[in-house]
Protein backbone atom coordinates (compact mmCIF):
# COMPACT_ATOMS: atom_id res chain seq x y z
CA UNK A 1 0.00 0.00 0.00
CA UNK A 2 1.20 3.29 -1.40
CA UNK A 3 1.56 6.30 1.48
CA UNK A 4 -0.92 9.03 1.40
CA UNK A 5 -2.10 11.90 2.98
CA UNK A 6 -6.48 12.47 2.74
CA UNK A 7 -7.38 15.89 4.58
CA UNK A 8 -11.19 15.99 5.17
CA UNK A 9 -13.60 19.36 5.77
CA UNK A 10 -15.25 20.28 8.27
CA UNK A 11 -18.77 20.45 6.65
CA UNK A 12 -22.45 19.01 7.37
CA UNK A 13 -23.61 17.40 3.92
CA UNK A 14 -27.78 16.53 3.41
CA UNK A 15 -28.75 14.98 0.68
CA UNK A 16 -32.47 14.37 0.72
CA UNK A 17 -35.42 15.28 -1.56
CA UNK A 18 -37.31 18.94 -0.68
CA UNK A 19 -34.50 19.73 1.87
CA UNK A 20 -34.29 23.44 0.82
CA UNK A 21 -37.49 23.94 3.19
CA UNK A 22 -35.15 23.23 6.65
CA UNK A 23 -32.59 25.63 5.59
CA UNK A 24 -33.54 27.66 8.39
CA UNK A 25 -32.82 24.67 10.88
CA UNK A 26 -29.41 24.71 9.28
CA UNK A 27 -28.95 28.15 9.94
CA UNK A 28 -29.91 27.78 13.23
CA UNK A 29 -27.21 24.94 13.95
CA UNK A 30 -24.61 27.34 12.78
CA UNK A 31 -26.28 30.03 14.64
CA UNK A 32 -27.01 32.26 11.80
CA UNK A 33 -29.71 35.15 12.97
CA UNK A 34 -29.23 37.27 9.55
CA UNK A 35 -27.88 35.50 6.52
CA UNK A 36 -28.02 36.57 3.49
CA UNK A 37 -29.23 34.83 0.14
CA UNK A 38 -27.46 35.01 -2.61
CA UNK A 39 -28.00 34.16 -6.43
CA UNK A 40 -27.95 34.91 -10.02
CA UNK A 41 -30.31 37.64 -11.50
CA UNK A 42 -31.73 34.77 -13.37
CA UNK A 43 -32.59 32.80 -10.08
CA UNK A 44 -34.13 35.58 -8.08
CA UNK A 45 -37.49 34.52 -8.04
CA UNK A 46 -36.57 31.01 -6.25
CA UNK A 47 -33.79 32.65 -4.28
CA UNK A 48 -36.75 34.55 -2.96
CA UNK A 49 -38.31 31.47 -2.10
CA UNK A 50 -35.27 30.34 -0.20
CA UNK A 51 -35.47 33.24 1.78
CA UNK A 52 -38.69 32.99 3.13
CA UNK A 53 -37.80 29.41 4.08
CA UNK A 54 -35.55 31.24 6.24
CA UNK A 55 -38.01 33.30 8.20
CA UNK A 56 -37.00 35.70 10.40
CA UNK A 57 -33.14 34.35 10.13
CA UNK A 58 -33.18 36.48 6.60
CA UNK A 59 -31.28 39.27 5.53
CA UNK A 60 -32.98 39.30 1.78
CA UNK A 61 -31.94 38.41 -1.82
CA UNK A 62 -28.93 39.86 -3.28
CA UNK A 63 -29.07 38.25 -6.84
CA UNK A 64 -25.78 39.62 -8.22
CA UNK A 65 -23.46 36.38 -8.52
CA UNK A 66 -21.65 36.47 -11.88
CA UNK A 67 -19.92 33.63 -14.02
CA UNK A 68 -16.28 33.82 -13.46
CA UNK A 69 -16.79 35.56 -9.94
CA UNK A 70 -15.08 39.20 -10.80
CA UNK A 71 -14.03 40.66 -8.03
CA UNK A 72 -15.73 44.01 -8.47
CA UNK A 73 -18.84 42.39 -8.02
CA UNK A 74 -17.72 40.54 -4.91
CA UNK A 75 -16.62 44.14 -2.82
CA UNK A 76 -20.22 45.25 -4.03
CA UNK A 77 -21.86 42.31 -2.56
CA UNK A 78 -19.50 42.59 0.50
CA UNK A 79 -20.40 46.28 1.03
CA UNK A 80 -24.14 45.28 0.77
CA UNK A 81 -24.02 42.29 3.56
CA UNK A 82 -22.28 45.10 5.93
CA UNK A 83 -24.77 47.41 5.40
CA UNK A 84 -27.64 45.35 6.03
CA UNK A 85 -25.48 42.91 9.15
CA UNK A 86 -24.96 39.84 7.48
CA UNK A 87 -23.62 37.36 9.63
CA UNK A 88 -23.48 34.60 6.96
CA UNK A 89 -24.61 33.43 3.17
CA UNK A 90 -26.96 30.83 1.81
CA UNK A 91 -26.08 30.31 -1.85
CA UNK A 92 -28.41 29.32 -4.39
CA UNK A 93 -27.49 28.24 -7.46
CA UNK A 94 -24.58 26.97 -9.91
CA UNK A 95 -20.57 27.91 -9.71
CA UNK A 96 -21.63 31.56 -10.17
CA UNK A 97 -23.66 31.39 -7.10
CA UNK A 98 -21.18 29.12 -4.65
CA UNK A 99 -18.27 31.46 -5.86
CA UNK A 100 -19.46 34.60 -4.86
CA UNK A 101 -19.85 33.07 -1.06
CA UNK A 102 -16.50 31.63 -1.16
CA UNK A 103 -15.34 34.74 -2.17
CA UNK A 104 -17.49 36.96 0.39
CA UNK A 105 -16.09 34.40 2.99
CA UNK A 106 -12.79 34.15 2.28
CA UNK A 107 -13.08 38.11 2.61
CA UNK A 108 -15.72 38.38 5.76
CA UNK A 109 -15.03 35.13 7.81
CA UNK A 110 -18.99 34.53 8.01
CA UNK A 111 -20.35 31.08 6.96
CA UNK A 112 -22.05 29.95 4.37
CA UNK A 113 -25.07 27.34 3.42
CA UNK A 114 -24.78 25.76 -0.49
CA UNK A 115 -28.09 25.02 -1.89
CA UNK A 116 -26.69 23.68 -5.31
CA UNK A 117 -28.52 23.74 -8.48
CA UNK A 118 -26.59 22.37 -10.79
CA UNK A 119 -23.80 19.57 -11.42
CA UNK A 120 -20.65 22.07 -11.02
CA UNK A 121 -19.20 20.35 -7.49
CA UNK A 122 -18.64 23.83 -6.31
CA UNK A 123 -19.49 23.78 -3.02
CA UNK A 124 -17.37 20.51 -1.92
CA UNK A 125 -13.88 22.20 -2.73
CA UNK A 126 -11.64 24.51 -0.79
CA UNK A 127 -11.22 26.40 -4.54
CA UNK A 128 -11.91 29.56 -5.49
CA UNK A 129 -11.55 31.08 -8.36
CA UNK A 130 -11.74 34.50 -9.15
CA UNK A 131 -11.39 37.24 -12.51
CA UNK A 132 -9.68 40.31 -12.42
CA UNK A 133 -9.31 42.38 -15.28
CA UNK A 134 -9.46 39.47 -17.75
CA UNK A 135 -7.41 36.74 -15.68
CA UNK A 136 -8.90 34.25 -13.80
CA UNK A 137 -6.87 33.07 -10.65
CA UNK A 138 -7.50 30.36 -8.53
CA UNK A 139 -6.68 29.93 -4.67
CA UNK A 140 -6.94 26.97 -2.40
CA UNK A 141 -7.75 27.67 1.13
CA UNK A 142 -10.39 26.20 3.71
CA UNK A 143 -11.86 29.15 5.01
CA UNK A 144 -13.85 29.26 1.37
CA UNK A 145 -15.80 25.77 2.60
CA UNK A 146 -19.38 25.49 3.18
CA UNK A 147 -20.29 24.91 6.06
CA UNK A 148 -23.38 23.51 4.86
CA UNK A 149 -24.43 21.86 2.19
CA UNK A 150 -27.76 20.86 0.86
CA UNK A 151 -28.51 19.01 -2.02
CA UNK A 152 -32.31 18.65 -2.59
CA UNK A 153 -32.86 17.14 -6.30
CA UNK A 154 -35.54 19.47 -6.53
CA UNK A 155 -33.44 22.36 -6.89
CA UNK A 156 -32.25 21.01 -10.16
CA UNK A 157 -35.54 19.40 -11.96
CA UNK A 158 -35.39 23.32 -13.41
CA UNK A 159 -31.88 22.53 -14.92
CA UNK A 160 -32.72 22.14 -19.41
CA UNK A 161 -31.11 19.64 -20.50
CA UNK A 162 -28.56 21.05 -22.59
CA UNK A 163 -27.37 23.22 -18.83
CA UNK A 164 -27.47 19.88 -17.41
CA UNK A 165 -25.46 18.25 -19.89
CA UNK A 166 -22.72 20.85 -19.76
CA UNK A 167 -22.56 20.79 -15.74
CA UNK A 168 -22.61 17.20 -15.75
CA UNK A 169 -19.23 17.40 -18.26
CA UNK A 170 -17.71 19.97 -15.86
CA UNK A 171 -18.35 17.37 -12.97
CA UNK A 172 -16.99 14.57 -14.66
CA UNK A 173 -13.72 16.73 -15.57
CA UNK A 174 -13.12 17.30 -11.71
CA UNK A 175 -13.66 13.35 -11.43
CA UNK A 176 -11.00 12.49 -14.24
CA UNK A 177 -8.48 14.71 -13.08
CA UNK A 178 -8.62 13.39 -9.63
CA UNK A 179 -7.83 10.14 -10.75
CA UNK A 180 -4.35 11.46 -12.12
CA UNK A 181 -3.68 14.35 -9.67
CA UNK A 182 -0.76 14.71 -8.11
CA UNK A 183 -2.44 14.35 -4.69
CA UNK A 184 -4.80 11.58 -5.15
CA UNK A 185 -5.62 8.97 -2.95
CA UNK A 186 -7.76 5.49 -2.12
CA UNK A 187 -10.19 7.63 -1.09
CA UNK A 188 -10.67 9.91 -3.71
CA UNK A 189 -10.11 7.26 -6.35
CA UNK A 190 -13.26 5.21 -5.26
CA UNK A 191 -15.13 8.61 -5.04
CA UNK A 192 -13.70 9.05 -8.64
CA UNK A 193 -14.78 6.25 -10.18
CA UNK A 194 -17.99 5.92 -8.30
CA UNK A 195 -19.03 9.47 -9.59
CA UNK A 196 -18.00 8.58 -13.53
CA UNK A 197 -20.11 5.88 -13.47
CA UNK A 198 -22.96 7.70 -11.88
CA UNK A 199 -23.13 10.71 -14.25
CA UNK A 200 -22.41 8.45 -17.67
CA UNK A 201 -25.20 6.27 -16.49
CA UNK A 202 -27.63 9.33 -15.35
CA UNK A 203 -26.82 12.02 -18.15
CA UNK A 204 -28.76 10.52 -20.87
CA UNK A 205 -31.98 9.86 -18.78
CA UNK A 206 -31.41 13.43 -17.97
CA UNK A 207 -31.11 14.40 -21.25
CA UNK A 208 -34.33 12.86 -22.37
CA UNK A 209 -36.43 13.18 -19.71
CA UNK A 210 -35.43 15.94 -17.62
CA UNK A 211 -38.13 14.90 -14.87
CA UNK A 212 -36.72 11.71 -13.78
CA UNK A 213 -35.99 11.82 -10.39
CA UNK A 214 -34.25 8.87 -10.30
CA UNK A 215 -31.80 10.04 -12.44
CA UNK A 216 -31.43 13.30 -11.39
CA UNK A 217 -30.72 11.99 -8.09
CA UNK A 218 -27.98 10.02 -9.67
CA UNK A 219 -26.46 12.78 -11.40
CA UNK A 220 -26.33 14.85 -8.42
CA UNK A 221 -25.09 12.05 -6.63
CA UNK A 222 -22.34 11.50 -9.13
CA UNK A 223 -21.90 15.73 -9.14
CA UNK A 224 -21.54 15.45 -4.92
CA UNK A 225 -18.50 12.75 -5.13
CA UNK A 226 -17.17 14.84 -8.04
CA UNK A 227 -16.20 17.97 -6.10
CA UNK A 228 -15.74 15.86 -2.94
CA UNK A 229 -12.75 14.10 -5.09
CA UNK A 230 -11.77 17.58 -6.64
CA UNK A 231 -11.77 19.48 -2.64
CA UNK A 232 -9.38 16.49 -1.71
CA UNK A 233 -7.19 16.28 -5.02
CA UNK A 234 -6.37 18.76 -6.98
CA UNK A 235 -6.06 19.93 -10.43
CA UNK A 236 -4.42 19.74 -13.05
CA UNK A 237 -3.95 20.80 -17.05
CA UNK A 238 -8.02 20.61 -17.83
CA UNK A 239 -8.90 22.73 -14.94
CA UNK A 240 -5.91 25.58 -15.98
CA UNK A 241 -6.54 25.52 -19.84
CA UNK A 242 -10.54 26.22 -18.41
CA UNK A 243 -9.45 29.45 -16.38
CA UNK A 244 -7.39 30.29 -18.90
CA UNK A 245 -10.47 30.53 -21.49
CA UNK A 246 -12.83 31.63 -19.42
CA UNK A 247 -10.67 34.50 -17.97
CA UNK A 248 -9.29 35.74 -21.42
CA UNK A 249 -12.38 35.66 -23.41
CA UNK A 250 -15.65 35.44 -20.95
CA UNK A 251 -16.70 31.95 -22.25
CA UNK A 252 -19.44 30.30 -20.50
CA UNK A 253 -17.82 27.67 -17.82
CA UNK A 254 -19.64 25.28 -17.75
CA UNK A 255 -19.46 25.18 -21.69
CA UNK A 256 -15.83 25.12 -21.71
CA UNK A 257 -15.55 22.30 -19.63
CA UNK A 258 -17.36 20.30 -21.99
CA UNK A 259 -15.54 21.51 -24.87
CA UNK A 260 -12.24 20.77 -23.41
CA UNK A 261 -12.59 17.91 -21.82
CA UNK A 262 -11.75 15.01 -24.52
CA UNK A 263 -8.59 17.22 -25.34
CA UNK A 264 -7.14 17.55 -21.99
CA UNK A 265 -8.09 13.90 -20.99
CA UNK A 266 -6.77 12.29 -24.42
CA UNK A 267 -3.55 14.58 -23.96
CA UNK A 268 -3.25 12.89 -20.58
CA UNK A 269 -4.34 9.01 -21.75
CA UNK A 270 -1.59 7.76 -20.61
CA UNK A 271 -1.64 9.04 -16.92
CA UNK A 272 -1.10 6.31 -14.17
CA UNK A 273 -4.69 6.42 -12.00
CA UNK A 274 -6.77 6.50 -15.63
CA UNK A 275 -7.12 3.21 -15.81
CA UNK A 276 -10.72 2.17 -14.82
CA UNK A 277 -11.66 5.43 -16.97
CA UNK A 278 -9.97 3.41 -20.18
CA UNK A 279 -12.12 0.54 -19.22
CA UNK A 280 -15.00 2.53 -19.77
CA UNK A 281 -14.42 3.45 -22.53
CA UNK A 282 -12.93 0.61 -24.33
CA UNK A 283 -11.06 0.43 -27.37
CA UNK A 284 -12.23 4.32 -28.43
CA UNK A 285 -9.79 5.62 -26.18
CA UNK A 286 -10.73 8.52 -22.97
CA UNK A 287 -10.30 11.70 -25.22
CA UNK A 288 -12.39 9.80 -27.72
CA UNK A 289 -15.00 7.95 -25.87
CA UNK A 290 -15.56 11.74 -24.30
CA UNK A 291 -15.73 13.13 -27.62
CA UNK A 292 -18.58 10.49 -28.29
CA UNK A 293 -20.20 10.83 -24.96
CA UNK A 294 -20.30 14.67 -25.36
CA UNK A 295 -22.05 14.28 -29.15
CA UNK A 296 -24.80 11.99 -27.91
CA UNK A 297 -25.67 14.37 -25.20
CA UNK A 298 -25.78 17.03 -27.68
CA UNK A 299 -23.04 19.37 -25.75
CA UNK A 300 -21.33 21.69 -28.17
CA UNK A 301 -18.53 20.39 -30.09
CA UNK A 302 -15.99 23.41 -30.25
CA UNK A 303 -14.36 26.59 -29.05
CA UNK A 304 -15.51 28.35 -31.83
CA UNK A 305 -19.14 27.43 -30.71
CA UNK A 306 -19.19 29.00 -27.59
CA UNK A 307 -18.24 32.53 -28.54
CA UNK A 308 -13.80 32.15 -29.19
CA UNK A 309 -12.34 33.88 -31.40
CA UNK A 310 -9.71 31.70 -33.37
CA UNK A 311 -7.55 34.31 -33.15
CA UNK A 312 -7.51 33.82 -29.31
CA UNK A 313 -5.65 30.10 -30.12
CA UNK A 314 -2.46 31.71 -30.17
CA UNK A 315 -3.30 33.87 -26.99
CA UNK A 316 -4.71 31.19 -25.27
CA UNK A 317 -1.66 29.47 -25.58
CA UNK A 318 0.58 31.94 -24.25
CA UNK A 319 -1.33 31.80 -20.79
CA UNK A 320 -1.11 28.31 -20.68
CA UNK A 321 2.33 27.87 -20.41
CA UNK A 322 2.50 31.51 -18.70
CA UNK A 323 2.65 30.16 -15.27
CA UNK A 324 4.25 26.07 -13.63
CA UNK A 325 1.41 24.05 -13.68
CA UNK A 326 1.88 20.57 -12.69
CA UNK A 327 0.34 17.65 -14.95
CA UNK A 328 1.48 14.11 -15.41
CA UNK A 329 2.54 14.53 -18.68
CA UNK A 330 4.71 18.02 -20.08
CA UNK A 331 3.86 20.05 -22.29
CA UNK A 332 5.21 23.39 -23.86
CA UNK A 333 3.47 25.83 -25.84
CA UNK A 334 3.27 23.73 -29.02
CA UNK A 335 1.16 21.09 -27.61
CA UNK A 336 -1.37 24.04 -26.12
CA UNK A 337 -1.44 25.63 -29.37
CA UNK A 338 -2.20 22.07 -30.62
CA UNK A 339 -4.56 21.60 -28.47
CA UNK A 340 -6.63 24.70 -27.96
CA UNK A 341 -6.68 24.59 -31.84
CA UNK A 342 -8.38 21.36 -31.90
CA UNK A 343 -10.72 21.97 -29.40
CA UNK A 344 -11.43 25.59 -31.37
CA UNK A 345 -12.53 23.02 -34.33
CA UNK A 346 -13.84 20.43 -32.39
CA UNK A 347 -12.26 17.64 -33.86
CA UNK A 348 -12.66 14.19 -32.74
CA UNK A 349 -9.25 13.48 -30.50
CA UNK A 350 -7.70 10.29 -32.17
CA UNK A 351 -7.05 8.40 -28.51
Amino acid sequence: MEAFVYASHAMRVRFERGCRSRVAEEAELLGLKNAMVLSTPEQEGQASEISDALGKRSAGVLAVARMHTPTDVTERAVDELAKVGADGTVGFGGGSTIGLGKAIAIRTGIPQIAIPTTYAGSEMTPILGQTKNGVKSTLRDARVVPACVLYDVECTLTLPPAASANSGLNAIAHAVEGLYSRDRNPISKLQCVDAVRALIEALPVVAKRPGDIEARQKAQYGAFLCGLALGHSGMALHHKLCHVLGGAFDLPHAETHAVVLPYAAGFNAEAEGLEPIRELFGEAGIGAGLWDFARLLEAPASLAEIGMPESGVEKAADLAVASPYWNPRPFGREDMAGLIGAAFRGARPEN
